[in-house]
């Protein structure tokens, strides 16, 4: 049977409305990726790639399409404590200890989830440190000996971010988680506020650090001009 010109017209704008909808979708997904498409990550081959949505002075909002990292969990004190068990207990796994004895190449960033529903200082938290999987194991990684280790996929998900330098630790990703919440509660965000993210980008050995602090946006996400101290700027 032959179509008329018309019919065809329209079938044709059809099938390359919805082919470039296809190439599309499979480029959002694609937030793995080389680290060259990112000024954030210098020391590895592939870095977690993201959208950004809007930013201000103080914080970037970004979005952060799902991805799968591999992770542990590890009680203790203060995150310096628990970061160099659980960052030995990940990099066992990347370098051999795993089902396949398959080396998994590092990539950036390391994220640490900490666990701020408890305020007091004697009362021990839970750190959850975790690798990105690269773009070649995201499907189906090599599983891990360690029963400890484990595999989460973080959904889909906007973040407020708050850049600084030097070392992570303690108490400088409490300074700054500090300072973006009151940022953060001076334009009215809203946000998760039972957990927030330390993230690094860089090897102990690194000259400059780039760090950051993420906490997930709840409703729109807003960046209005504040002030360094907080209040909205007139």
């Amino acid at each position: 049977m032959l179509l008329s010109p018309n019919c065809l017209y329209v079938c044709v704008r059809i099938y390359i409305s919805g082919f470039v909808g296809f190439l599309l979708v499979l480029t959002s997904e694609a937030k793995v990726g080389p680290s060259s498409e990112s000024n954030l990550c210098t020391e590895t081959e592939e870095c977690l790639l993201y959208d950004l949505v809007c930013e201000n002075e103080n914080y970037e909002v970004r979005h952060y399409s799902s991805v799968k990292w591999v992770s542990t969990d590890e009680e203790a004190f203060f995150m310096d404590t628990a970061i160099m068990t659980a960052f030995r207990r990940l990099f066992k796994y990347i370098t051999g200890s795993n089902k396949n004895g398959e080396k998994i190449e590092m990539t950036a960033p390391v994220v640490i989830k900490i666990d701020d529903s408890k305020k007091q200082f004697w009362q021990s938290k839970v750190y959850t440190m975790s690798f990105l999987l690269p773009s070649e194991h995201q499907e189906n990684p090599p599983q891990p000996t360690d029963d400890k280790v484990y595999f989460q996929t973080m959904p889909e998900m906007k973040m407020y971010v708050k850049s600084y330098g030097g070392w992570m630790m303690s108490l400088t990703d409490k300074i700054n988680a500090d300072r973006l919440t009151n940022q953060l509660d001076a334009v009215g965000a809203q946000y998760k506020q039972d957990h927030h993210y330390a993230v690094g980008y860089n090897s102990p050995m690194a000259l400059r650090k780039h760090n950051e602090v993420w906490f997930v946006v709840e409703g729109e996400p807003l960046c209005q001009p504040v002030m360094s101290d907080g209040p909205l700027v007139p």
